[in-house]
């Protein structure tokens, strides 16, 4: 039952040519930063990733973008990465955008063992191309199918070595979602503790969905664009 990998490099070894791996994170927030980076040492290509955005040109996901590690990206929001748009308009990168609640939705659907479901978010736009429709009560909907990942990349704030985790803040966001779609899911956590240290009412991930448990080599607290307020009081 414990689920403690020993290194970053051994927890993702496996991950093949050609995956589809589902990653956390929003921006920069809550990323799996280490097993990433380790992911573009290991040099495995031709992925297909989901996740609601590509990271930042030296960071994140980007990394692997930059290195032509990823064949498609499944995504909601595309406009931190010069390299993302180089590579789209290049032909190099398949794109396929999907609206931000739709993917957390397709993302939650397919961990929950649903094959699919219907929303009218997308109706008459390009989203909606080659999609079943529907009409419920006079309204049009269309059919989204749920996703799920060869491997799941989860980052998590502390995590115990049966594999349940706790996130902090914002840092939340997809990963609860993504540590539940992956055939594999792979957890870089911030502290590790033992079985029976975490109370029962703090674990937001329960550790049945969790294969993998690394400890964070590093982590590096990054923001893709700081703003801040202007000096001086308003009369």
């Amino acid at each position: 039952m414990n689920k403690l990998v020993a290194s970053v490099s051994d927890a993702i070894k496996d991950i093949h040519h050609g995956a589809t791996l589902i990653v956390g994170g929003f921006g920069l927030c809550g990323i799996p930063e280490n097993l990433i980076g380790t992911l573009k040492e290991q040099g495995t290509s031709d992925l297909t990733v989901v996740s609601n955005n590509c990271g930042v040109d030296d960071w994140g996901l980007g990394l692997l973008l930059a290195n032509k590690q990823i064949k498609k990206m499944i995504s909601s929001y595309v406009g931190e990465n010069k390299t993302f748009e180089g590579q789209y308009l290049s032909g190099e990168l398949e794109v396929e955008l999907v609206p931000q609640g739709t993917l957390a939705e397709r993302i939650r659907a397919g961990g929950a063992g649903i094959p699919g479901f219907y929303t009218a978010t997308g109706v008459g736009t390009l989203v909606a191309e080659g999609k079943e429709h529907k009409v419920f009560d006079g309204r049009t909907y269309l059919l989204e199918r749920g996703i799920v990942g060869d491997f799941a990349l989860v980052k998590a704030w502390k995590a115990d070595t049966l594999g349940n985790l706790v996130f902090h803040l914002t840092s939340r966001n997809f990963n609860p979602l993504a540590a539940t779609a992956g055939k594999v899911t792979i957890v870089e956590a911030e502290e590790i503790v033992q079985a029976g240290e975490l109370h029962p009412d703090e674990i937001h991930t329960p550790g049945i969905y969790v294969q993998r448990v690394v400890r964070s080599v590093s982590s590096e607290k990054r923001i893709e664009r700081l703003t801040v307020r202007s000096g001086g009081l308003r009369k």
